[in-house]
């Protein structure tokens, strides 16, 4: 199988836990999985399966369909865990996207360079996230959903940690500033963004670890960019298991 289609079954693979959940609305999952448009992503869906996503959504049972059905239930395979640990067989997407100019919220940490340091300086808020991760999921003006970061020398005065938590709002965001957050300009830039394979919640830690140490070994040069952590902090999505683990980095193109 060429390893384009091979990325693309899997994609679609992936789409199909998330439509089996019931928890995401089809135009969502499409645009996760890297589709164009929602027409794109139903008709890539019919043709890979056999049923359109509205369908499948509504009735996720293998009933005759072409999904396999180790496909479907891979949480309890064995074969699953055991893939898990072959660095070798993961699969990681990449893009580039744009992002205009814009704001960032954030609550800095004080010595913190990774997450768990992090919520040990702020505490917890309500539904067990880091309290700042609250208060950012509030702010309704924001343009993407709330990040964790690796902030840069250039953003991170004296004093201050490493790893916070922030959002992105519009460039011309008046909006109240949360008590003990602060903004920083970003300006235009391409964000680089790697995507991992879908894994099951229960091994949260090794499927984001593993795919953390790839993300390090790729070299954007090869593709004629070079990471530009002046123009924005490194930054991760909410790891979730039905879309993978998702990291994001600012490039700028090189001769």
């Amino acid at each position: 199988m060429p390893p384009f289609e091979y990325i693309r079954r899997e994609r679609l693979t992936a789409a199909a836990h998330a439509l089996r959940d019931g928890e995401h609305k089809i135009v969502d999952i499409a645009l996760d999985f890297v589709f164009d448009s929602h027409e794109g992503f139903t008709r890539a869906f019919s043709k890979g399966f056999g049923i359109s996503p509205k369908k499948y959504a509504e009735h996720p049972l293998p009933d005759g369909w072409l999904i396999p059905r180790h496909y479907l239930n891979r949480s309890k395979s064995n074969l699953e865990v055991m893939n898990m640990d072959k660095e070798n067989t993961a699969v990681i997407f990449t893009q580039v996207v744009e992002r205009p100019a814009r704001k960032l919220i954030l609550k800095r940490g004080v010595k913190a360079d990774n997450y768990f340091d992090y919520c040990a300086e702020v505490g917890c808020g309500d539904d067990g996230n880091p309290a700042p991760w609250d208060v950012l999921c509030g702010i309704e003006e924001a343009i993407y959903e709330p990040v964790g970061m690796w902030l840069p020398d250039s953003m991170r005065p004296e004093g201050t940690g490493i790893y916070a938590h922030g959002v992105e709002v519009s460039a011309d965001y008046g909006g109240v500033i949360p008590d003990g957050f602060d903004v920083i300009n970003l300006e235009p830039c391409k964000l680089l963004v790697f995507q991992g394979e879908p894994y099951d919640d229960e091994f949260y830690s090794d499927a984001v670890g593993a795919c953390m140490k790839r993300i390090k070994k790729f070299n954007p040069e090869v593709y004629g960019y070079r990471y530009a952590p002046e123009l924005a902090p490194k930054m991760q999505l909410a790891p979730m298991g039905w879309r993978g683990y998702i990291e994001m980095m600012a490039i700028v193109g090189v001769k």
